[in-house]
Order: structure tokens, then sequence, then C-alpha cells
């Protein structure tokens, strides 16, 4: 079954590239050499630390350290051109046994960061297979990667979703929420009010059918529906869905630019009733896999501090009329952005 994508998603690599407004033509051929020689010795490095069968954890803790170095140094359109390069490198051989690195690069779903890949670092018993299946090497990688800062704040924000959640049941009887870019809606796992029946409904919004078909199939019988939708559908405001208690984007924002999120913050709070709450998180420009991230995984994201996300909120509201907060994750490498309307 092939995914519904459309631009304004903008959960492809190419896509988020060029909403970021970098352009690979516009370089500096002095630099580009200077930062090709080094990206040279640093893929080298990390392929002789295989080759002699050292820890695959310490060689890619060192090797996602120095990407990230390399990326902050560089201007964004030559570290554009860099990306293509350390993608060519031998030392992918060894990378590519990862099951989470191989799974990102090679987007078995047609799109990046999809709900199988967050199953891969939420450590799910849905990707136990596909771990299994892997070498030792790539396992021994696995015990890195998924436990990686970044990896732990997905997990965590998996945790605060459902506390999210479950304190919305607390204050508001049958409560009703929405999930914007659902995925596999791992959170209504954990999610106390959903398996003690405190919820009215639970709507799942997905653009991909093998998402929307796994979470009606897994949470069947529960108040938990998914439907497909996406964002080019929410910012026509094509679905009949009613309002909410509780809205939230917890995965969605990491691929879209300012001007897309403020306007689908928008329509979030349209149908966010009174006294009602949207929230939603951002991968902070403080994690420090963003290298590896974009060249290995081949998973671009945009970045946000808790300035941007600031910004975000302060273009879609009247601040007069919500209370909000931003903050971030127990490691920093997630912030969140909460809205109360009032």
């Amino acid at each position: 079954m092939d995914a519904k994508l459309d631009e304004h998603s903008l959960i492809t690599s190419k896509l988020v590239k060029r909403h970021r407004g970098t352009s690979p033509d516009i370089v500096d051929a002095g630099e580009l050499k200077e930062r090709s020689a080094e990206l040279a010795l640093v893929l080298d490095l990390a392929y002789q630390a295989f080759s002699r069968e050292g820890p695959a954890g310490l060689v890619v803790d060192r090797l996602a350290g120095r990407l990230h170095e390399l990326r902050r140094h560089s201007a964004p359109a030559i570290w554009q051109q860099l990306i293509p390069l350390a993608q060519q490198h031998r030392v992918a051989e060894y990378l590519m046994q990862d099951p989470f690195t191989r799974w990102s690069f090679e987007k078995p779903r047609g799109y990046s960061g999809d709900a199988s890949l967050l199953d891969i670092y939420y450590k799910h018993p849905s990707a136990d297979q596909e771990v299994a299946s892997s070498t030792p090497l790539g396992r021994e990688i696995y015990a890195y990667t998924s436990e990686a800062a970044s990896s732990a704040a997905g997990r965590e924000r998996r945790d605060i979703l459902a506390r999210t959640v479950d304190e919305t049941a607390l204050r508001v009887e049958n409560a009703e929420v929405l999930a914007i870019a659902c995925g596999h809606l791992r959170e209504a796992e954990l999610s106390e009010a959903l398996a003690g029946g405190k919820l009215k409904r639970w709507i799942g919004l997905d653009q991909d059918p093998i998402s929307v078909a796994i979470v009606n199939r897994d949470l069947a019988g529960t108040a938990v529906e998914a439907v497909d939708g996406s964002v080019r559908g929410i910012l026509r405001r094509a679905y009949k869905l009613g309002t909410f208690d509780l809205v939230y984007a917890s995965g969605l924002y990491d691929y879209l630019p300012a001007a897309i999120g403020i306007r689908l913050f928008q329509r979030a709070m349209e149908m966010v009733k009174p006294g009602g709450e949207f929230l939603f998180a951002n991968f902070s420009d403080e994690i420090t896999t963003d290298g590896y991230m974009e060249t290995f995984m081949d998973w671009p994201l945009i970045l946000r501090s808790a300035d941007d996300m600031w910004d975000i909120i302060k273009g879609a509201v009247d601040m007069n009329h919500v209370e909000a907060e931003v903050f971030h994750g127990s490691n920093r490498n997630i912030v969140y952005g909460k809205v109360r309307k009032v």
C-alpha cells in the first residue's frame, strides 16, 4: 500500500531541505574543499575503527559528535553538499547494519520519520523482528543509537503525551482528544484514562493509510478511532471532526516551516474547546545527533529553539486570550509548546 503524500505535509527529505531555504548552488569552492576534506577524515576514522572491530557504540558516538561539529561549522549550502558524500562513503556498509539507521535511510513507507521508525527507537514489540534479524554488529550499533539522547527524548515525548491525555481526562469528564499526524498512536498504550474508559473519543488523524489501519486494528474496541487526513486537509478545513478538550501534534512540526506551522496552529485552535489545550512538540536545536541523522539516516528535521516555539505561538494566537508555556524535555532534545484557550 502506497502512502498518500502531499507537499503540505513536508515529510520527505527533499521537501524539508527545500523549505529550509538552503541553496546547494551557492557555495564557496574553497570552503567546500576544506569541509569535504574534514568530512573524509571523520569518515575514514570511523571506517578504520569499525575495521579494527572497535566498540561499535563508541565508534558511532564519536562519529555522530564529529558530524555535529562539522554541520555546526559549515554554511548550510556547504553542508547540503556534504550529505551525499557521507552517504556514499564505505563506512555506510557498517552503519546500515543498524536496523534504526537502515530503516530511516531506506524509507520503506516512502517518507522520513514514519511510525515504524518510531517503533524501532521506542523498542516496541512490533519492531522486535526487525532488530533480531539484524547482524550482531547491527544490534551492537542499535544498542547505541536507540539510547542516544534524541531517541530517549522521543520515548519521553510518548510518555508526556500519554500523561497529558490522562491529565485532560482528570480535568474534563468524557474528554475528547485529537492527535494530528498520529502515527501508530503508541502513547495510547500508556494511557490510564483510555484503559479506564475515561475518554469519550480519541481521534487519530494521519495521512499514511498503513498507520491508520494499524491504529484501528490494535485499539479496536476502545475510544480510539484513526482516520485518513493530512495537513493540507486541516488547512482547508476539509474534515468535520468537531471540537476537543485536547489537540496535539507531537512529531509534525519537525517538518513544517514556520508559516505553515502557524497556519496549522490556528486551525488546531479552532478545534479546541474553551478551556481546552493545544500541545505541539519539536526536536530542539540543542540535539547533537543532527549530523548523523541528516547523513546516514537521511532524516532531516527543522530544529527549533524555545524562542522559535514562542514565535509560532505569538504568530498564531492573541496572547490576551490564551495561557501559554514553552518547556524542554528532561534532556532538552525536544521542546514543547502548550496553549490553553481561556
